[in-house]
């Protein structure tokens, strides 16, 4: 892009008003029967799909086949093969599909395309999290590397003053979280009027994290004249609702086979005491087959704990939570993508966010506070079809 995202500053700290960490109540769980953590993998069968399309197929700029080509990808996957061609054609999107299935390129390729084409186009991207969002900008470089094209990533975790430069600039391409997107648009630093590309990655979770009214404020002030992309794994009345009411006409393609966690075996981790518990847990993290994994816990302090007390037994761990900044949040799964660490252990601030292909085992130190909690913690492990393994620390 040449992508001047001034923003990403790991080494910049922000500072808590007198350096005290933000007081955070108590929630109450549901009373989540253990049973619920314990289901076999269900052995999915997969049908082996065909594309009707080659990427070199596709009627896009030169400098994004050449792009694609570089990163070594020929086939396109479902998702891909039938939702790029629809978006290039400048229609509305809505794509159904599972975790780890490309839906980045997917929406990327149309977006970047239409942005290099017609001049005035401006994209926002909508995304949950911060490391997802972060995630989908990592992508977007790849993608549109060369393009000239300028954009930001505005997100909490990383201080307001170079988002405001890079808005003063009207960057072509902004991705964010509804958050921060809300927060500049109140303060008048963005005014998205001039927005005719939206795109939405992962509708369900947005709504499902209390982002309705701020997705529907955003998404009211975008242009009227705009394309739409919405991507969702699942299409539940509320993510229909709100397709209903900022699409039009979309194509809806669905390529979701079986449930995010089909292929993740489940099972309950019994203890009696805080020792036995940590024993248990030590020995679990030591077995060999255990290669790569998230260790869930409730809170940022016993997150730190958890991470520091594994550290001096000798594992290769670090901690991820909504108290560090972005920066050390990246850093931190960084290190995991590159397997120089292999244990990660977080609040439930990662499970909504975390795209690391090759985990093998999420671990519920503590017991998620809802059901759909534990759904989201366990989806990290077995993406992309592969089987993984979910275990949940249950009290006797």
């Amino acid at each position: 892009m040449p992508y001047h995202s001034y923003n990403r500053r790991p080494n910049q700290v922000r500072q808590n008003f007198r350096g005290r960490q933000p007081v955070r109540s108590k929630l109450k769980k549901d009373d989540i029967h253990r049973s619920k953590f314990i289901k076999p993998a269900r052995s999915v069968e997969a049908v082996k799909y065909e594309p009707k399309h080659l990427f070199s197929d596709f009627a896009m700029s030169d400098l994004l086949h050449r792009n694609v080509q570089a990163k070594g990808i020929v086939s396109p996957s479902p998702i891909q093969d039938q939702a790029i061609p629809v978006g290039l054609a400048g229609q509305d999107v809505v794509g159904i599909a599972n975790t780890g299935t490309g839906k980045t390129i997917a929406f990327a390729l149309p977006v970047f395309h239409r942005l290099m084409s017609e001049r005035g186009a401006r994209a926002l991207i909508l995304a949950p999290t911060r490391e997802l969002a972060q995630q989908i900008e990592d992508e977007c470089r790849v993608v549109a590397k060369g393009s000239g094209l300028f954009g930001t990533l505005l997100i909490g975790g990383s201080p307001m003053g170079p988002q405001l430069r890079d808005l003063r600039s009207r960057p072509h391409l902004v991705i964010g979280t509804p958050g921060r997107i809300k927060d500049h648009i109140e303060r008048g630093s963005l005014e998205l009027s001039a927005f005719n590309i939206i795109v939405l990655d992962e509708v369900d979770r947005m709504l499902d994290m209390g982002f309705v009214n701020d997705v529907r404020k955003i998404l009211s002030g975008a242009a009227t004249n705009r394309q739409s992309f919405f991507f969702s794994a699942t299409l539940d009345e509320r993510v229909k609702a709100l397709i209903k009411t900022f699409s039009h006409e979309p194509v809806i393609i669905s390529v979701k086979t079986g449930e995010t966690t089909d292929n993740v075996e489940q099972n309950i981790v019994p203890f009696d005491s805080k020792e036995e518990k940590i024993d248990k847990l030590q020995s679990i993290l030591a077995n060999e087959e255990v290669a790569k994994v998230v260790v869930f816990d409730d809170t940022q302090r016993s997150v730190e704990r958890l991470s520091k007390k594994l550290q001096d037994y000798g594992f290769k761990a670090d901690a991820i939570h909504g108290g560090k900044t972005q920066g050390q949040r990246q850093r931190a799964l960084s290190r995991f993508k590159e397997n120089n660490i292999t244990i990660l252990i977080a609040t439930d601030v990662a499970a909504r966010g975390l795209d690391v292909p090759d985990v093998t085992h999420v671990i519920n130190f503590s017991t998620p506070k809802t059901y759909d909690d534990y759904v989201h913690r366990i989806g990290r492990a077995g993406r992309a079809g592969k089987k993984g393994y979910a275990l949940t620390f249950v009290e006797n």
